[in-house]
This record gives C-alpha cells, structure tokens and sequence, in this order.
C-alpha cells in the first residue's frame, strides 16, 4: 500500500494510470451502446432463462455487453482464442517456432497474425450470432422475437458492428499495455467482471434479508471468501526456485561468470487458460440442450447440468488434463536446459544437458500436479457451495482466479515502475556526484 502511495507522486506513473482509466471509461461506455435492430426487452428475458450455459460465460467476460448485445457483444473473447491458437501453433508449424525466437522483431510478425485472426474469428462468430438470434425469441409461448426486421440488411450490420467492436477493443488494450499501466487485455477482463459484483452483492444481501440463508451461516461464508482469496493469492505468488550456478570464463583480462541465480517456476504456470476451456466444454451440453428437443440429448444435459456428480468428475478430471496440456505446450525443459548449458549455467548437483532437462522436467511435473488440484479446488468447490446455498455472488472458479490474478500483476507492474523510477534517480545522483 505505501508503494501504490507514493506512485500518485511519481507524475509519470500518475499519467499511466489515468490514461488507464480512462480507456477503461471508454470501455465501459461502449458496453451501453446497443447494436441496432434488437428487441432489448425480449434479449433480456433470453438471457435470464440462459444464464448457465455458454452465454452466460461470454456475458460474465464480455461484462454484461452480451447481454446488452451492444458494440462490443463479442468483448475481448476473439482475441483471446486467436492468442491461444497461434500459441499452439507455435508448437506445430517450424516458420511460427523460428518467429518466436528471432525476439522483438518475429513477435511483432506473431502479434499482426494474432490481429488477423482476431478479425476473422470476430466476423465468423458475428454470423452465427446474427443467424442465431433471427431464430430466437423471449421465453414463453408468446415469445417476442429479439431480432425486429430479420434478414441480410441485419446480418452484415450486426457482422460489421460486432467485428469492428471487437477490433477497437483489441487496439484499446494495446493502448494500454503501451501507455497505460500494462496488461491492457487482461485489464478489460478485469473491469467487466468487477463491474458486475455491486449488483451480485446486492442480490446476495438480499437473500440474506429474506432469510433463504440462515443469518448463523454468514460469518462461516465471509470466512471461506476471504479464505479462498486468500489460497488464490498464495499460490498465484507461490515460486519453486531452481538454484542456478554460473561457470567463471575468463575473456581477455576479464573474469565472467561465477554467480548464482536460480529459475524460478510457478505452480501455476498454466494460468485461468485450464478453467476457461474446462467451463466453456462443460456449459455445452446445457446449451446445447436448450435448443435442441431431443430426448436422449435433453437427458444428457441435465446429468451434465451443475449440482450432478458427473459434473463435478469431468470439471475436474478437464481441468487437470488442460492444466498439463497448455504446460507442456508452453514450456520445454529441453530448451531452458539448452539455453542454460549455452550460457555456462547449471544446476548444482546435475550436469547440464539432458540431465538438466529430465530435472527440470521431473520438478515440473510435481508443480502441475500441485497446481492442478489447487485450480480444481478453487473452482469446483464454490461452485458446490453455491448450489447448495443459491448464492448468486461467484467467489471462486475462473472470474476470481482473472481478479485476483490481473490485481497481483498490476501491483507487480507499479512497484516495477518505482523500482526503474528509483535506478534512474540513483543514476543521476551519481552522475552529479562524478561531476
């Protein structure tokens, strides 16, 4: 808190900040603007009767511009899956694996593909939902239609709006990655989900005061929020350093080498990717249910449905297996043991090369067993707590771990800023002194 404190006094990181908030004001303006032809009324009733399925999760991380099927209905989504599939592809295609090690220059080629493809997703995704909602309307046998004058006129509108929302979003957040605090994404992510726990609160306030919960119960929940928090916190900031030993080399008259370091390993490298696409295959036999009056499908959605026990197993067994899948394609012990072996490092006690790989590989292998519970855990048993009392305020799964995790990062980003702030003062001060 002293670090935030003294960052208002630093004029530079005051200016990133408020230029950090004022795209998020922009933001959050746009999520109030609707799209043209919908029948807001008859959207909202569809959504109240859907909310768990998979609209209801792109409406938690679109905060609430789904719902409104404003401009930016198709939120930040888009560019997130295009990330993901050229960061898989990376592992698959040798041109997009040789760009990523070129550094600064081959990262820029990687972002304008990632551009591209959000661009594309967004426009195929705008015409399926256009298409969708044509054939949708409000729950009930007198259901009024949500689209008002069906046809091509609404679906190149709505493709071209969507799609253009979704690309000013994305130019947003590297705006604020640029010039802004950092993490400009992840900080939209951020402010749509927050803006929408005042009305969570309020809903959970008054079940209390309606007395669906016992009022003993309420100090054991506050607990376990603060609780939960409290884990996310530990084991997003929680390392398995690797003692690093550099070997002397001596280069001329000089002497290089001879330090320690160590590499550090989180135990949840993979991040909210696992929960993210656990939810989004566990909400999609409940959405497919809704539209699809089968009997065989109708009872399979509702065994898959949340609060069954088949639900909970498969939660649970996705998310490890994700949480496995995305570590091994984003970290290769190989590479680190090579790049080590190269730059005269090794691990105490372990010869560099091969040996070095298998180490590194073995502790990464305990870290994501470890991760994986704790993930498994944090979403899986609010989840169960809330189906068991309705409360509606979501204090676990993937919305908390994105809140908690982007609020350690943008902590992280500050006292990095007065930590620099800090260096150059240092670096004046001497260069005075030797004047």
């Amino acid at each position: 808190m002293s670090g935030l404190a003294s960052a208002a006094n630093i004029p530079e990181l005051r200016k990133r900040a408020v230029f950090t908030l004022l795209m998020l004001l922009v933001y959050r303006m746009g999520v109030q603007i609707p799209t043209p032809g919908i029948n807001g009324e008859a959207l909202a009733a569809f959504f109240a009767e859907h909310s768990k399925t998979l609209f209801g999760m792109f409406n938690m991380f679109s905060g609430g511009a789904l719902e409104n099927f404003s401009i930016f209905a198709l939120g930040i989504m888009p560019y997130i899956s295009a990330s993901i599939i050229i960061q898989l592809l990376t592992v698959v295609i040798p041109q997009l694996e040789s760009l990523k090690k070129e550094g600064a220059t081959g990262q820029r080629k990687i972002t304008t593909y990632t551009r591209f493809g959000t661009v594309a997703l967004a426009l195929v995704q705008g015409m399926f939902i256009a298409t969708g909602l044509e054939n949708m309307s409000a729950p009930g046998s007198a259901g009024a239609p949500i689209v008002l004058h069906p046809g091509w006129d609404f679906k190149l509108l709505t493709v071209l709006t969507l799609t253009s929302g979704t690309a000013f979003i994305m130019w947003l957040g590297e705006q604020m990655t640029e010039r802004g605090i950092g993490n400009g994404i992840s900080m939209i992510i951020y402010s749509g989900i927050i803006a929408r726990m005042p009305a969570a609160v309020g809903n959970s306030i008054q079940i209390i005061q309606s007395g669906q919960i016992p009022f003993i119960l309420v100090p054991l929940l506050l607990a376990m929020m603060f609780g939960v928090v409290a884990l996310v916190v530990y084991f997003e900031t929680a390392q398995r350093k690797i003692p690093i030993q550099y070997a002397k080399r001596v280069v001329g008259r000089r002497v290089y080498g001879g330090q320690s370091s160590h590499l550090p390993l989180k135990i949840n490298i993979a991040g909210v990717i696992p929960p993210i696409f656990a939810s989004s295959i566990m909400m999609f036999p409940a959405t497919i249910g809704k539209f699809i009056p089968i009997e065989w499908i109708q009872s399979m959605s509702a065994a898959m449905s949340p609060g069954t026990v088949y639900y909970y197993l498969l939660d649970v067994s996705l998310i490890i297996f994700f949480c496995f899948f995305y570590t091994a394609v984003t970290f290769n012990p190989d590479e680190v043991a090579e790049n080590l072996k190269k730059n005269g490092g090794f691990i105490p006690g372990i010869r560099p090369g091969k040996k070095s790989a298998e180490f590194i590989d073995k502790v990464l292998i305990r870290l994501t067993v470890v991760g994986s519970i704790y993930l498994a855990a944090v979403c899986v048993l609010p989840t169960m707590l809330i189906h068991r009392f309705s409360i509606p305020f979501y204090f676990g799964g993937t919305a908390l771990l994105i809140v908690v995790g982007v609020a350690i990062d943008t902590i992280s980003k500050v006292q990095s800023h007065l930590v620099m702030r800090n260096y150059e003062g240092f670096m004046k001060s001497a260069k005075l002194k030797g004047h």
